[in-house]
């Protein structure tokens, strides 16, 4: 996280914990991952499985023969192919999965990386991707801008190196991460992915960009991006300042597509940008319908019953404590005013701050006195994951002990973080996360997985679990486009992919309509699980740090959609509560397969 602007942004804090390959299963007999899922709606498919997106029609698709067959001719753009006697092999129509492949009878030479008994990419990863058919014959060459016949242009944003911004968040923690160990490890996450996802006879050209200003800087995040627009010229960005949406609005000024390069927004905010800006996270909204609902089924209306002495036999009261970040805060934090009102739990008091270490503490003092003369028993905080080292360090300078409710807040909820909180405070936290239940570092997610391509840690070994997913997400829907690339087919490819498999150890992701949002969505997390910290617990923390202190997950990290939540109130229930799986959940075990570095 040090010096990587983009790690703060809400767009992709999930995946630290998580670690987990994001990708896009086949239809097979990983339907029903874990007994802990809530909605049979997150059954997998593949992206691409639809004969042909709207955006992505098979007049744009390749025909060749499949494995061993001759006599054919191949077809692109839309040309009418030479078809060979019905004895002879049905002829590929790529992309073809390999789910696909089977349903519809077609023969295929499937490459050595694809684990044929179970139809997807042999990686030990219970997550991992479905295979789709090799390619051959002519991509189209320059298909879209930064596209040719052998490249793919990628753009990475990298924050500017000392920002006092970043610095004052990431040297809570002790990250050392540089860009340049940034930049080999995703160099070498590239490759990974590149040896195992079809990628249609092109490979990803990286170019590093650091930024020129800090992650707040709303001038600087446009002047960047004009220079990757005129200057470099790629198919999509990689990551965006942390604190403005102004890299992500000036890129699509320019036609020039980005993923998780802006802090949340609201859903109209893409639409109008479309199809240019994604997000991997959930967005801001859509986490605080998950808050609103865990708030109205099992807090409202009851004692505050988690606060200090003093609380504990009073009604709740509640307070919204959050950070102001940008022009759409206001608007968000408006709207979750009103969403408590709706419920019958108007806020006695609601106070915003701003990230700044100049002025923080003066404006926890300020803030932690508005809430104790308001008499609040229960704080609800949306904001950065260091602003609560300094208010609830002024909350005990101040005698005042409430709830602590975690709602829509960047990696507040890491043990990393957590540990760093007053401790007398923090044990009164609970709330949403949309983080999976955590996996011992070492022997899971995106660490894991390149030290077994490899052979050797990360580089970036504190930081790899925030970039990793951005190539995780751009290859398993470019497997699902095929070969004629375009931002509009490769947001179609991303689109049709059912919901992920939902899980303990893996949020489910979607993008476009899935009816479990009632607008399209361009942002990736939809579930969402329920935590409270344990400050008698020790393990080991997200960047595999030994420590006291661990957030405890209910029900073992059962995760719920919307309309789900469960109205009993089960935090600092330790009975079933898991801070930490040393084995994967029941069902989640990974395969295994030689280590390519051996």
């Amino acid at each position: 996280m040090k010096r990587y602007g983009p790690i703060i942004a809400i767009v992709v804090v999930v995946v630290l914990a998580v670690g987990a390959v994001i990708i896009f299963g086949g239809s097979d007999d990983k339907k029903a991952v874990s007994p802990a899922t809530t909605t049979a709606s997150t059954t997998a498919t593949t992206v691409g499985t639809t004969t042909a997106p709207s955006s992505a029609s098979s007049e744009s698709a390749t025909t060749i023969p499949s494995s061993g067959s001759s006599g054919s001719s191949v077809d692109t753009a839309g040309s009418t192919p030479e078809t060979t006697p019905a004895t002879d092999p049905k002829p590929v129509t790529f992309p073809l999965s390999f789910s696909q492949a089977k349903d519809q009878g077609i023969s295929v030479d499937w490459s050595a990386t694809c684990d044929q008994k179970t139809g997807r990419i042999a990686v030990p990863d219970f997550f991992a991707a479905e295979c789709y058919a090799p390619f051959t014959g002519d991509n189209g060459g320059a298909t879209a801008d930064g596209v040719t016949a052998d490249t793919i242009t990628i753009a990475v944003y990298q924050g500017m190196a000392n920002d006092p911004i970043i610095s004052y968040i990431t040297d809570a923690i002790k990250v050392e991460d540089t860009n340049a160990q940034q930049s080999e490890t995703m160099t070498n996450m590239v490759d990974y992915f590149e040896s195992h996802y079809e990628t249609y006879g092109r490979k990803v050209k990286l170019e590093f960009v650091e930024g020129t200003g800090t992650a707040a800087d709303e001038t600087a995040a446009r002047a960047d991006a004009v220079h990757i627009a005129e200057d470099i010229k790629p198919f999509m960005v990689w990551g965006g300042p942390a604190l403005t949406n102004a890299f992500a609005d000036e890129l699509s000024a320019h036609g020039v597509q980005c993923l998780a390069c802006t802090p949340g927004q609201p859903p109209d905010w893409y639409v109008q940008r479309d199809p240019n800006v994604f997000g991997i996270a959930s967005g801001a909204e859509q986490a605080q319908v998950h808050v609103l609902e865990m708030i109205g089924k099992q807090l409202i209306g009851k004692n505050a019953v988690h606060a200090g002495d003093e609380f504990v036999n009073s009604p709740r009261k509640f307070g919204y404590l959050w950070i102001e970040s940008s022009s759409t805060s206001k608007d968000l934090a408006d709207k979750f005013s009103a969403g408590m009102s709706a419920a019958g739990a108007p806020l006695a008091e609601s106070v915003s701050y701003q990230l700044d270490p100049a002025s923080i503490q003066q404006s926890a003092s300020q803030a932690i006195a508005k809430f104790k003369a308001a008499g609040v028993t229960s704080i609800i905080f949306s904001g950065d994951p260091v602003a609560p080292r300094d208010f609830t360090k002024e909350a005990t300078a101040q005698g005042y002990f409430p709830e602590w409710v975690i709602g829509v807040s960047s990696l507040v909820d890491l043990n990393a973080f957590a540990r760093t909180y007053d401790q007398d405070q923090w044990k009164h936290a609970f709330g949403y996360s949309g983080l999976a239940a955590k996996l011992t570092p070492e022997v899971s997610g995106y660490y894991a997985l390149y030290k077994w391509f490899t052979g050797q840690e990360p580089p970036a070994k504190d930081t790899i679990g925030i970039f990793a997913p951005y190539p995780a997400v751009f290859f398993a829907a470019l497997q699902g486009v095929g070969p004629n690339l375009t931002h509009d087919t490769w947001k179609a490819a991303l689109f049709n992919g059912a919901p992920t498999p939902s899980a303990i150890s893996q949020p489910s992701l979607s993008w476009g309509s899935h009816n479990i949002w009632p607008q399209p969505d361009y942002v990736g997390i939809d579930d969402g699980t329920e935590i409270w910290w344990d400050p008698s617990a020790s393990g080991p923390d997200e960047i595999r740090k030994q420590g006291q202190g661990m957030y405890e997950f209910v029900d073992g990290g059962k995760r719920y959609l919307p309309g789900s939540w469960p109205t009993d109130d089960k935090t600092f229930d330790p009975t079933g509560a898991v801070s930490i799986y040393t084995t994967p959940p029941p069902g989640e075990s990974a395969p295994t397969y030689p280590s390519p570095a051996g």
